[in-house]
């Protein structure tokens, strides 16, 4: 007896090979583009945001810049636009340029200071010991942390002119025409007050960076150094110099911009006085548009400081590119 047997046809299989494999190609080709995708999605919120609270002001502050709005605009709710006659009043003025040469040679002053002051502490940050280390943190802590305001006016009383603790110190050591200083009574001393207050509350910022970033240095390179026969100069030339490159020039950009900007600490030392002689650009924005009534030139003034930090930075960012490329 023979059993007939029979080969199942090959078409129907083929087919539900195709069926199964067809399915399996574009789901990876799908998640991978989700994943892709994600890092925006998560970006979203945050730059809505910034476009919101940032993007929003800054485009209604352009258009103000290119209106005629005065008190008497405002109280009728006229909009008067008058093209660039903002722009010409204050770039043909002298005013605006003398102002800009002050904030350019205020901020070049305080970068360098906070930068070398800073970079001092921080090392020093690494020498010490750990409970030593730990104490001058707080300190360091406490001093970023206090308000703005809060430290402006604490420098307001060590500096006042008849009850002020700096001048009562002074005359104790043997100046005793500094019994009764006026601090803010001169462009040069009201500058030393802003320029001792910045000072003082950006050091924990630039030696906190610098500190962390010594902690990424191996202590491996150091032994080598030694072995060649470097000192101390030249182990930090040859070894920390290199390391703490990137974290100086992140620090010091974000300090030119910090600096240039320092409204509250000036405004409120003196106002920009005496007789407007230490007004940067923020104050003179400021005392130009809400002081003055003159809310589209304060704009125009505004939108320019914008600009004239943009070139800045993009000159510093320019110069820092460049030095990479050459040591790469």
């Amino acid at each position: 007896m023979t059993v007939q047997t029979e080969r199942p046809p090959s078409g129907p299989v083929d087919v539900a090979k195709r069926d199964e494999s067809g399915p399996a190609g574009p789901r990876p080709r799908a998640a991978s583009r989700a994943a892709a995708l994600t890092p925006y999605l998560l970006l979203l919120p945050a730059c809505a945001a910034t476009v919101l609270l940032l993007g929003w002001p800054l485009l209604k502050d352009v258009l103000l810049s290119f209106q005629n709005l005065n008190m008497a605009q405002l109280i009728q709710h006229v909009t008067e636009w008058n093209g660039i006659d903002n722009y010409k009043e204050v770039l043909t003025g002298e005013d605006f340029w003398r102002v800009t040469l002050r904030s350019i040679l205020f901020t070049a002053v305080n970068v360098v200071l906070i930068m070398i002051l800073g970079a001092l502490v921080g090392l020093l940050l690494a020498r010490l010991g750990k409970r030593m280390r730990v104490m001058l943190l707080i300190g360091l802590v406490l001093a970023w942390a206090m308000p703005v305001v809060a430290a402006t006016t604490v420098y307001q009383w060590l500096f006042a002119q008849r009850f002020g603790v700096v001048n009562w110190v002074l005359d104790k050591l043997g100046w005793h025409s500094m019994a009764d200083y006026s601090w803010t009574s001169s462009q040069m001393s009201t500058f030393f007050v802003v320029t001792v207050l910045i000072v003082w509350m950006s050091i924990p910022f630039v030696a906190i960076n610098l500190y962390a970033a010594t902690t990424t240095i191996p202590g491996e390179l150091y032994e080598a150094a030694s072995l060649d026969g470097a000192g101390a100069w030249k182990s930090f030339t040859t070894v920390t110099l290199p390391f703490l490159r990137p974290f100086l020039y992140a620090t010091t950009f974000l300090e030119i911009i910090w600096v240039f900007k320092a409204f509250v600490q000036v405004f409120t030392i003196n106002g920009g006085g005496p007789d407007r002689l230490t007004e940067i650009l923020p104050v003179y924005a400021y005392i130009e548009g809400v002081g003055n009534q003159h809310y589209g030139m304060g704009a125009a003034i505004a939108v320019l400081t914008i600009l004239i930090l943009l070139g800045l930075t993009a000159y510093y960012l320019r110069i820092v590119l460049k030095q990479e490329e050459e040591e790469v």
